[in-house]
C-alpha cells in the first residue's frame, strides 16, 4: 500500500507543483480566493470528482466529490493568502514581489496546503478505485482560513455533516503529528460614532469617536487580570477618525481578536469586552455598533487516527532535501536573530521531543519525524485554526510537514520566499503521502471508524457541538 500510494502521487507531481506554484503567484485574500478556487476545481474535474460550489454562502467554498456508497473521508484545502506580504520568491532578501502589483503573500504555506490535500484525495480515489473499495472522497475546498473561519461558516451549513473522517495538514518546520489542541476565537469590529467639531474653537461641541476607542483599549487591558490566564486578546485601529489633530474625530473603529481554550470562555471575554465598550460610548457620550465578524472553535485532537497517522509518518519519514535544499535554507536561517532562532514550531515539551532534538541538533531542515506523543494532546497551542469547528462534528487528524527552514514563523518574508523551492514543493509530496496513505488504512481498517467516533462522542456527550458563528452574521471582508 505504502509504495503504491508513493507511485501515484509521484506520477502526477509536476502537477501538484504547477497548481501550487499558480496558487502562490496569484496570492488572494480571504472571501477573494476565486482564482485559486478554479484552479484546484479544475485539476479535481479532470480527476472524475464533481462540483458543488457556493457551500455555505461563500463563493470561493467548494467540495468535490468522488464516489457514492461506503465510508466518506474528507481531505480539508486552503488556498488563502495574507494581505502586505509580498515577497520575491527564492530571495535570500525581504523584498517585494517584482512580478505583480499584487501586495499579497502565502506567508503561511496555504498554496501548498490546498495543493497536498488535493494530491491526496487524487491519490485515495486512484488507489479504491484499482482495488474496488467502497468508498466516497470528498475534498473541501476551504476559503478564509486567515481571520475569516472560513471552516466555520461551512460547518454552520452542514458542510462537514455525514463524514467518517476529515483528514489535514499544515507546512511547518517540522515533521510531527498536529495532537496539541488549539485555541478558540472571536473576532469582532466596535465601530463609534460621535460628533465633529473644532478641536480649537469649539470643543466642548464635539464628541470624540476616538476618545471612545482609547477608553475601551484601557478598559480592555484592565480586564486582561481578570480572565483566565490562558486567554489572549488582542486590538487594531480599523480607524482612527482621520488625520487632522484640529479636529474632534466624529468616527473610530476597533477590531478585537479574542482567544481562550474555550468557546465559553472566548464569548465571556467578548460580553465583558462589549460592556466595556459600551461604557466607554457612554463616558464620551458616542454611539458604539458592535460587528460580530466571525469565530472559530478550539480543535480536538482524534488519538485514534493520530496513532494511525503518526505509524504512516514513520514508515515514509521526513522528507529528503538535496544539497541545493541545504545551501538555500542556510541562507534563509542566516537571516535570523538568535533571538528568533529560539522559535520552535515543536515545543521540546517531554523527554520524547528533547531526545528527537539532541539527536538532530544543527540542521536548518528537519528531515527526522517526531513520533506521535499521546500527552501532548493536552496541550494547547497559543493559535487558533477553524479546523477546529471541523474536529467538534466529525473525527479529525492533521499533521506538519517541514517545508520551511527551522526556527522561522509563520507570517513571516521567509515563509512567503520559500513558498515555490525545492523545500516547499518535497515537503508538500510527503504531506500528501502521509495523509493518502492514512485514508487507505482506515478505508481497509474500518473498525478504526468506529473507534474513532466513540472517543469524539465521549467528548461531545459531556459538551455538545455549538457553532460560535450566530445564524444572522454572514462570511465578509470587514466591510462594515
Amino acid at each position: 500500500m505504502y509504495k503504491q500510494i508513493e507511485e501515484l502521487i509521484n506520477q502526477k507531481q509536476h502537477t501538484y507543483f504547477q497548481t501550487s506554484d499558480k496558487i502562490w503567484d496569484i496570492a488572494e485574500t480571504k472571501f477573494h480566493e476565486k482564482e485559486s478556487a478554479d484552479v484546484l476545481i479544475n485539476v479535481l474535474k479532470e480527476e472524475g470528482f464533481s462540483i458543488e460550489t457556493n457551500i455555505g454562502e461563500i463563493d470561493t467554498a467548494f467540495v468535490a466529490s468522488f464516489g457514492n456508497e461506503g465510508p466518506v473521508i474528507g481531505f480539508l484545502g486552503e488556498y488563502d493568502a495574507l494581505p502586505s506580504m509580498s515577497q520575491k520568491a527564492g530571495s535570500t532578501q525581504k523584498e517585494a514581489n517584482p512580478d505583480t502589483e499584487n501586495t499579497n503573500g502565502h506567508g503561511c504555506g496555504h498554496n501548498l496546503l490546498g495543493t497536498a490535500s488535493l494530491a491526496a484525495a487524487i491519490a485515495t480515489k486512484d488507489y479504491i478505485t484499482e482495488h474496488n473499495i467502497p468508498a466516497q472522497i470528498k475534498y473541501f475546498g476551504c476559503p478564509a482560513e486567515e481571520g475569516g473561519s472560513g471552516k466555520t461558516f461551512m460547518a454552520r451549513a452542514g458542510a462537514f455533516d455525514g463524514l467518517d473522517m476529515a483528514i489535514c495538514w499544515h507546512p511547518g518546520t517540522d515533521n510531527a503529528i498536529w495532537g496539541v489542541k488549539t485555541l478558540a476565537n472571536i473576532q469582532a469590529a466596535f465601530e463609534f460614532k460621535g460628533k465633529s467639531a473644532h478641536a480649537a474653537n469649539a470643543p466642548d461641541m464635539g464628541r470624540s469617536a476616538l476618545d471612545a476607542c482609547e477608553l475601551m483599549n484601557v478598559g480592555g487591558n484592565y480586564l486582561r487580570e481578570h480572565v483566565t490566564p490562558e486567554a489572549r486578546y488582542h486590538y487594531a485601529y480599523m480607524d482612527a477618525g482621520g488625520v487632522a489633530p484640529s479636529v474632534v474625530q466624529d468616527h473610530a473603529k476597533l477590531l478585537y481578536l479574542i482567544r481562550a481554550p474555550k468557546g465559553s470562555q472566548a464569548k465571556e471575554i467578548y460580553d465583558r469586552l462589549c460592556k466595556i465598550a459600551e461604557g466607554a460610548a457612554l463616558m464620551t457620550e458616542t454611539e458604539v455598533t458592535v460587528h460580530f465578524d466571525k469565530a472559530c472553535s478550539n480543535y480536538i485532537p482524534n488519538v485514534v487516527y493520530s496513532r494511525i497517522m503518526g505509524d504512516v509518518m514513520m514508515h515514509y519519514g521526513g522528507p529528503e532535501f538535496d544539497e541545493e535544499d541545504q545551501v538555500f535554507a542556510k541562507a534563509i536561517h542566516d537571516t535570523l536573530t538568535e533571538e528568533e532562532k529560539q522559535f520552535r514550531m515543536i515545543p521540546p515539551a517531554t523527554p520524547v521531543e528533547q531526545k528527537v532534538l539532541k539527536e538532530n541538533v544543527g540542521k536548518v531542515l528537519a528531515d527526522y519525524v517526531y513520533p506521535f506523543n499521546e500527552v501532548l494532546t493536552n496541550v494547547t497551542l497559543p493559535g487558533s485554526s477553524d479546523v477546529g469547528d471541523v474536529s467538534w462534528i466529525v473525527p479529525t487528524v492533521q499533521c506538519i510537514v517541514a517545508t520551511e527552514v527551522q526556527n522561522t514563523a509563520m507570517h513571516t518574508w521567509q515563509w512567503v520566499t520559500n513558498g515555490k523551492s525545492g523545500i516547499a514543493k518535497k515537503g508538500m509530496i510527503q504531506a500528501a503521502k502521509i495523509m493518502a496513505a492514512t485514508a487507505v488504512k482506515v478505508l481497509e481498517e474500518p473498525e478504526y471508524i468506529d473507534q474513532a467516533k466513540a472517543e469524539l462522542k465521549n467528548i461531545t456527550d459531556v459538551t455538545p457541538y455549538v457553532n460560535p458563528i450566530p445564524a444572522d452574521v454572514k462570511p465578509n471582508s470587514l466591510a462594515f
